[in-house]
């Protein structure tokens, strides 16, 4: 035997070479080394060899762990000395990871199972690649994936609602507070002495992504496993949600996805890019990339987070009305807006009632959207409400449903529940602009939108802390509501005269506009109309005032000059 072995020794050995998938795979180190050798013949060789040459260890695998062929090998993410060397270098194998946390940036090549989708982070193209058949497994099996992934493509487990206790906020505020988001001010608004009550504003919107919504999803994101941070998460559609997911995500170094549709403006996909999230532009209604974004889920092990109503995301949210608390303790009111999850205005009335019970807990929703209205009506949450409500303007409301846990945190905590209609949400944005120097969102502005249409005649006289609770409206958007709110709080008007044809007529009235001190903001001359008599023009003009005092007199002023004056309706 021992001959046979030095005889096999002088012939030659195969080498054992690890390579960077889960097969192995043996190869000659010398070409004459006859093809009739015996493969047992030969590991029993290895077996006896006297340990002069040194060998390599193999890693072992066992059926617990999981099989990712997308994430870049070890080497890989150290670096390589080679310059061609790469997860995206042509040719390069690809290779199953570590289980600790990855980088956030993701091979192009790991986008082949999104399809051809026209937006793919920014500038980067897709290329074809071929990954090679594995060689016919000679020693061992290759390891395979666990038969059954619990939790693939759904949120994560919901607890019970019993489980939802002010210690669980507690530990989410410290948990917040080492995780460096600091806590918003509530600060006092100059708008008190306009609407006769203390009036401070806990503005959320100073966020990194301007939204609550971020203190609910880092408690989520920082609850999940290791196996689960490691595989990363999918979003879909553009809300505040999925913003907040898209930078905290990206700041834990967890990959993130967000599926958006193809509608969505450039400025917002851009800004996903740059909180650090794989943007993917795919189908023509915002259902259609939720079920893609499903879909990717279930197929490569992914998460797919959707705002829902689980105990640390509803936790988090509950953190701002402990803030406010320890801000203003000496409080009458808190006003919540409120749509569709309602999980602010759940997790906030949980603090505050805990705190303090004789605080008064009060949520605003769009009249065109009252789910909650609707829910306590009937006393069972509404999962879907038809509604005629603007979904440009309601973006983040009006696409969420309520849910069995926050509605009976709602019926047993708030004290009153109260609806606004979009004139008074859009005269509120206008507040916020002039007075605040803030370009809040409809969401965000619907706590003070039952202050300005006056819906809470009780707190005249109290102290009242309102939250801001979101800022993220595309600026097209934001010119449009100004203008139209300007026109809703009468301090824009049309209206019509008819000139004679006689020289500097048109300049008389212009001067008489300025002595009213109004601000001219379009004006129209129309000599062939249908409606001016024979040798008269029509003129159309669109004015600026500054309150309804002005108005008044403009009114008169014009009304005694031109008997033809006629007001055009709003």
């Amino acid at each position: 035997m021992s001959c046979r072995t030095s005889e096999n020794r002088e012939r030659g050995q195969y080498c054992w070479i690890h390579t960077h998938t889960h097969t192995h795979t043996y190869t000659h180190t010398s070409e004459s080394i006859s093809l009739r050798m015996n493969f047992a013949a030969q590991f029993f060789a290895n077996f006896a060899n006297d340990g002069s040459q040194p060998q390599e260890t193999r890693r072992g695998f066992n059926d617990s762990e999981e099989y990712d062929p997308f994430w870049q090998s070890a080497e890989q993410r150290l670096g390589s000395s080679r310059p061609d060397s790469g997860p995206c270098a042509k040719g390069a194998r690809l290779a199953n990871g570590r289980a600790a946390r990855r980088s956030t940036l993701i091979c192009p090549e790991r986008l082949k199972d999104f399809g051809a989708e026209e937006y793919l982070n920014g500038d980067v193209k897709v290329f074809e690649t071929s990954v090679s058949e594995p060689p016919e497994v000679q020693l061992m099996s290759t390891p395979k994936p666990s038969a059954k992934r619990s939790g693939e493509g759904k949120p994560a487990p919901k607890a019970d609602p019993e489980h939802l206790r002010f210690e669980d906020i507690s530990a989410a505020a410290f948990r917040l507070q080492q995780s460096g988001i600091q806590k918003t001010p509530c600060s006092y608004s100059r708008l008190s002495k306009q609407y006769g009550m203390e009036i401070y504003l806990k503005k959320e919107l100073l966020h990194y992504t301007g939204s609550v919504k971020e203190r609910g999803v880092l408690c989520l994101l920082s609850s999940l496993t290791q196996e689960q941070q490691r595989k990363g998460v999918i979003v879909a559609t553009d809300c505040n949600f999925s913003m907040a997911v898209a930078h905290h995500a990206a700041e834990l170094r967890i990959p993130v996805f967000v599926i958006m549709p193809a509608y969505s403006s450039p400025p917002r996909l851009r800004m996903y890019r740059d909180y650090g999230a794989m943007v993917i532009s795919y189908g023509s209604t915002a259902r259609d990339s939720s079920n893609h974004a499903r879909h990717l889920a279930r197929e490569n092990g992914y998460l797919c987070l959707e705002e829902d109503e689980s105990p640390v995301y509803l936790a988090g949210l509950g953190t701002v009305g402990l803030e406010i608390y320890e801000q203003m303790p000496a409080l009458d009111a808190v006003i919540v807006p409120t749509g569709g999850s309602c999980a602010v205005l759940a997790g906030a009335a949980l603090a505050i009632k805990h705190l303090n019970p004789l605080i008064a807990v009060i949520g605003v929703e769009p009249e065109e959207f009252p789910l909650l209205l609707q829910s306590l009506k009937t006393d069972s949450p509404i999962k879907d409400l038809q509604c005629n409500a603007n979904k440009k303007l309601y973006r983040d409301l009006v696409d969420r449903s309520l849910g069995t846990h926050t509605f009976q945190l709602a019926k047993k905590l708030v004290d009153k529940v109260i609806s606004v209609r979009e004139p008074d949400a859009l005269v509120a944005m206008l507040r916020f602009q002039e007075f605040e120097r803030s370009a809040v969102d409809t969401e965000g502005a619907l706590g003070l939108a039952a202050i300005v249409a006056g819906r809470l005649p009780e707190l005249k006289g109290k102290r009242v802390a309102v939250v801001v609770s979101s800022a993220n409206m595309e600026l097209d958007l934001v010119l449009q509501c100004v203008e139209r709110a300007l026109v809703l709080d009468d301090r824009v008007f049309r209206f019509t005269v008819q000139l004679t044809d006689w020289p500097g007529d048109m300049t008389k009235l212009l001067d008489l506009l300025t002595r009213e001190d109004v601000r001219l903001l379009d004006v129209c001359h129309r000599r062939y109309s249908d409606k001016a008599e024979l040798f008269k023009a029509q003129v159309e003009c669109v004015v600026e005032m500054r309150d309804k005092s002005q108005n008044s007199q403009l009114r008169r002023t014009l009304s005694e000059r031109y008997p033809s004056l006629r007001w055009l309706e709003r």
